[in-house]
């Protein structure tokens, strides 16, 4: 049985849970979210609690006991409070702006590279060399953070790049003198 999963999520006032055949609806004040769990665990809502069982005992069943708790803990939270991600674009002349529901990105390219921003995000560009992403689900903050920086990653030689807020990196040395 899993550690995790056996534990009961607890429901913060202002928010609602609902549980339709395999689907878990979470509404707050941030936004909803919608999960749909395998038939291999179970959901329910007790007064205040939103408890995960374990319906086959097969090993994924087990991992997906864990997975699903953890996944509707994260709704919850995402709804009260949020996610947020910051990053910020490292090397001379790389420079973010937003134009309505399009993050460009100029970070030494030939051409920028523009990212539509999905519908559920809020992102902002606070000066051109930061950017902001928050939204109520986590996995989607997260992929979509991911994606900007994947679109040019921190180099190990002089750190140029985009990189999370507080990220370190760590830097080789170049090349070494001959003698």
């Amino acid at each position: 049985m899993s550690r995790i999963g056996k534990l009961p999520v607890q429901i913060v006032s202002g928010v609602k849970v609902n549980v339709a055949g395999n689907k878990v609806n979470v509404e707050g004040p941030k936004g909803k979210l919608q999960f749909e769990f395998l038939p291999e665990v179970g959901v329910e809502v007790k007064g205040n609690e939103v408890l995960v069982t374990n319906l086959t005992g097969t090993r994924e069943a087990k991992a997906l006991h864990g997975l699903t708790r953890a996944v509707v803990a994260n709704m919850i939270e995402g709804v009260t409070k949020g996610y947020e991600k910051k990053l910020e674009l490292q090397g001379v002349g790389y420079v973010c702006s937003l134009k309505g529901q399009i993050l460009s990105l100029r970070v030494g390219y030939a051409n920028e590279v523009k990212k539509d921003v999905p519908a559920g995000l809020k992102v902002e560009c606070p000066d051109q060399t930061h950017i902001n992403i928050s939204g109520c689900d986590k996995q989607l903050v997260g992929q979509f953070a991911a994606a900007v920086r994947s679109v040019r990653k921190p180099e190990p030689y002089k750190g140029k790049g985009i990189r999370y807020v507080g990220e370190q990196i760590k830097l080789k040395p170049g090349k070494a003198a001959s003698k």
